[in-house]
């Protein structure tokens, strides 16, 4: 949750007026390299979304996260709503392993009946265009893509695009902005 790009995320959400909640997970606390079982993992969701619940009590809730913890906050909704979240975003949904190409790790979204944005780079070793396009029209209107030119899964921008990481994040976070500004009027 130190990490400079969640820190970074965290700051200009806050800049466009959405406060943010992070967490770490069991594993990363514990500074192993191992993701936790999807049952810890998804308990270690249901506490934030609690926890947030707790500390802001009137504002609307959309849980989320990045690779990782966007699957398994989606697992989690999946598996049984999670209590007053209205939507899911996800910053670089992990849909495969790298070089490994499906679509297997999403089966789950079909249960999810709430929005969902993604947010995806064109160049994302975890989750092709070609693989997120198909899967997010198939999930119909309660999901939407942005893609991102030339990020990858770090949202990092080759220095011959013209444009900086923190271009692509602002770009990334006002669409996430105005995605949950239409959700929360919409719900």
């Amino acid at each position: 949750m130190k990490h400079p790009f969640m820190a970074a995320v965290a700051e200009e959400l806050a800049a466009l007026g959405i406060a943010t909640l992070r967490y770490q997970f069991p594993f990363a606390e514990r500074h192993s390299k191992r993701p936790d079982p999807p049952q810890l993992a998804q308990a270690t969701v249901r506490a934030a979304v609690s926890v947030a619940r707790e500390i802001v009590p009137s504002l609307p809730l959309i849980a989320g996260g990045k690779s990782f913890g966007g699957r398994m906050t989606s697992q989690a909704q999946a598996a049984a709503a999670l209590p007053d979240v209205r939507a899911l975003a996800f910053l670089g949904f992990p849909l495969h392993p790298p070089g490994e190409p499906s679509v297997a790790r999403a089966e789950h979204l079909a249960e999810v009946d709430i929005p969902m944005l993604f947010l995806q780079g064109t160049r994302d070793a975890l989750a092709e265009p070609a693989l997120i396009q198909p899967l997010v029209a198939r999930l119909g209107s309660r999901a939407t893509l942005r893609l991102l030119e030339d990020a990858d899964h770090s949202f990092h921008v080759p220095a011959r695009t013209g444009r900086s990481d923190a271009h692509v994040r602002t770009t990334m976070l006002t669409d996430l902005s105005a995605w949950a500004e239409s959700v929360i009027q919409t719900v």
